[in-house]
């Protein structure tokens, strides 16, 4: 967001929304009843008849100014589910602060404010995407300034991915149920990013989840979640020229993140069934479309910077009744992990539950979310390249997801 620190200090300076409550009629039950009603109505206008305020989202100086061809990041809260309180952060490098709460500001006439269930953001082009799952929508905004545009419906959508002008968007296709019988099958919508209008739906797995394009080829990863403990297992290979599922491949039970790198590997997380499965990190040949291999690492989220893969993961495992933690770089070439402690400096102790992860991809800085216990705001932490803790901030509630601004 070029040089958005201006742009909110400007907007501080306008007038502030209003919103007068006034009385519009008078029932008439009686002249009693009528006397009573008016009283009362008159009463609630003298104690309601206020301005509403819309606040300028709080900013918050965390480190010196940088300045590359990133100008800023977002930062999607989830919110937890059924409390409406998805909302956006955006952290400026041209003046190193933080702004909390974003959306509400730049879009004062939304009456819901961002939605319910952030579960993935993206830019491409000039617009930003927001998967906003419990919604049923894509919230599309401006890149630059988060205003919006306009939004897409899908019932519990949950990815987005791009591909040459058309966007891709996983659909649970149905309500949230925990129910080992759902049958309700997912689907992969395809839209226009011009138009934002739905241009077709590809049927995949039940409650697919992640998806990647690559080698003329979209994989879903279908996950299965409602269905415990009879988790999906497969990964859906889609065609992208004729938008038609290919095959499914089976990898392991409750499939969640799927990315792509350059040497034509897919990796694809499994969250396991939380007590005799564990979590595991696969490879999948794009050529072959069959898994090459599987590393013993538990991953909740990742993020591919160059041929590293950057792993953190907390895993819930019902036998011993606890979290298990981890963190890790995965070279994609040898397939080896490298390291299962990228933070140096003893940072991760503080850390109660590592939820999302990125890396800058010209600083290398490491952008690491603590959800702590899925209800309080969470906490962003930023270590440089070698690990070492840089600075830190509140965030919103479950903050898990990023999308930077900018030219890289």
């Amino acid at each position: 967001m070029k040089n958005y620190s201006n742009t909110l200090k400007s907007r501080r300076d306008d007038t502030l929304l209003t919103v007068d409550f006034n009385l519009r009629s008078t029932i008439k039950f009686g002249a009693v009843l009528t006397s009573i009603c008016v009283l009362i109505i008159i009463s609630l206008i003298t104690i309601s008849c206020h301005k509403v305020i819309i606040d300028p989202p709080e900013e918050e100086p965390v480190t010196n100014p940088e300045f590359t061809s990133i100008q800023g990041f977002y930062v999607l809260n989830e919110g937890n589910m059924g409390n409406n309180e998805a909302t956006l952060d955006y952290f400026a490098y041209d003046s190193g602060k933080y702004y909390r709460n974003i959306y509400a500001y730049v879009n004062p006439h939304i009456p819901k404010e961002l939605g319910d269930v952030g579960n993935d953001i993206a830019i491409y082009g000039s617009k930003m995407y927001a998967v906003i799952s419990c919604s049923n929508k894509v919230e599309v905004m401006e890149a630059k300034t988060a205003k919006r545009i306009g939004q897409i419906n899908i019932p519990n959508c949950r990815n987005i991915t791009f591909y040459n002008g058309f966007a891709y968007v996983t659909s649970y296709a149905g309500p949230v149920q925990q129910n080992p019988n759902y049958q309700q099958i997912g689907y992969v919508a395809k839209i226009d990013t011009a138009s934002l209008q739905v241009l077709d739906l590809c049927l995949v797995g039940q409650q697919p989840d992640g998806l990647v394009v690559t080698n003329g080829k979209i994989y879903v990863a279908n996950s299965g979640g409602y269905l415990s403990p009879n988790y999906e297992n497969t990964v859906s290979i889609i065609d992208i020229a004729t938008f038609k599922e290919l095959k499914r491949l089976v990898v392991a039970v409750n499939l969640h993140r799927v990315c792509a790198d350059k040497h034509g590997n897919i990796w694809v997380s499994a969250r396991g069934n939380y007590s005799n499965i564990s979590s595991k990190l696969y490879c999948i040949d794009s050529k072959t479309d069959q898994v090459a291999d599987t590393i013993n690492i538990i991953v909740s989220n990742f993020h591919l910077d160059a041929d590293k893969l950057y792993i953190v993961g907390t895993g819930w495992n019902y036998a011993t009744m606890r979290d298990e933690i981890s963190y890790g770089i995965v070279d994609v070439v040898s397939k080896q992990i490298v390291t299962r402690k990228f933070i140096t400096d003893g940072t991760e102790s503080k850390i109660k539950t590592p939820y999302g992860i990125t890396v800058n991809p010209i600083t290398k800085d490491i952008y690491v979310t603590d959800a702590k216990n899925y209800i309080n705001p969470g906490t962003l932490y930023c270590f440089d390249k070698e690990g070492k803790k840089k600075w830190e901030v509140r965030t919103g509630d479950i903050p898990g997801h990023f999308a930077f601004l900018g030219e890289y």
